[in-house]
């Protein structure tokens, strides 16, 4: 067993393809696939299923890399103590949800790729229930969740900027001019959410059960960028955060409706597992999204009077 095989077997597990796996190691995807294919030879298992065009994990790819995480992170530490005054390198795993990435983590990567070039970024997009385990199983060094307060055991979980959920529809919608809306105004209108699961989702539920309303009419997507584009064309009531509909407000193709969603706290949070050896890559990493997501919520009050 070559400590290049474990290395190449860890990229593989964060990214799930071995063609990125392989541009995020320098190698063509030949060589990974042919350290993957050793590897499973020497152990006699599999640790990869190919399910058509897809690749997981399986059951003993996952038990393996729980347990090389600690030897390559001890890897990892010795090379840091003896290039302690040289240029960072190495390879970083990043996940989120589809929101977070394409309008929080675009402006952190840009700021720590200026800071670090010789890190390798390697960022999978995950939905959000499934990013706390990418951080338990070693698929990802860290990971930004969209979702009430985090309390975890075998996490550290960092706030860093509180998103404002609203109700946004188009300008030519019936409720779009009113001033004021009561609970019987959304009575036979169609709202256009996340599915049922989404943290934020089961919150929007809540607080609409919560004033009484339980019988809602929902058209429910995977993606933020179809809710939104469905609202634009008029075809309901989206439920989205601020960050998501800036730009279309500002165009005049969305409006926010007059209605503030009660007990609805939500942030952007940054997570690492708690027993993780915090390199200098992932520090200075840490550091860059704590700047840039600073920044991101000052912007986000001064936004949040002009939607009002």
């Amino acid at each position: 067993m070559e400590l290049r095989q474990l290395i190449t077997f860890r990229t593989v597990a964060a990214t799930l393809n071995f063609s990125r796996a392989a541009e995020a190691l320098n190698y063509v995807p030949s060589n990974v696939t042919m350290q993957i294919k050793a590897l499973e030879d020497e152990l006699d298992v599999r640790l990869f299923d190919r399910l058509g065009k897809q690749l997981v994990l399986t059951h003993a790819g996952k038990r393996f890399l729980t347990q090389i995480q600690s030897v390559l992170e001890k890897l990892d530490e010795a090379r840091t103590v003896v290039h302690d005054n040289e240029v960072l390198s190495g390879t970083l795993t990043i996940s989120a949800n589809e929101v977070i990435c394409a309008y929080r983590l675009p402006a952190v990567f840009q700021r720590f790729r200026s800071q670090h070039p010789g890190v390798r970024l390697i960022f999978r997009s995950v939905p959000n229930l499934e990013l706390k385990q990418a951080l338990f199983e070693g698929t990802a060094d860290v990971v930004f969740m969209l979702d009430e307060p985090i309390r975890s055991s075998g996490l550290k979980v960092e706030p860093l900027v509180e998103e404002n959920f609203r109700l946004f529809a188009a300008p030519d919608h019936p409720l779009a001019k009113r001033k004021v809306l009561q609970l019987d105004d959304f009575h036979g209108e169609v709202f256009l959410t996340n599915e049922k699961g989404c943290p934020y989702r089961t919150m929007f539920d809540r607080s609409f059960e919560k004033e009484g309303i339980d019988s809602i009419t929902y058209l429910e997507f995977q993606s933020a960028e179809a809710i939104k584009q469905c609202a634009i064309s008029g075809i309901g009531i989206a439920f989205l955060p601020e960050i998501v509909v800036e730009a279309e407000v500002e165009r005049g193709e969305l409006v926010a409706l007059p209605w503030q969603i009660p007990d609805l706290h939500v942030y952007t949070q940054m997570s690492w597992h708690k027993d993780k050896w915090l390199s200098p890559i992932m520090l200075s990493f840490i550091e860059a999204a704590r700047e840039v997501l600073a920044i991101d919520s000052s912007s986000q009050l001064r936004n949040r009077k002009t939607l009002a």
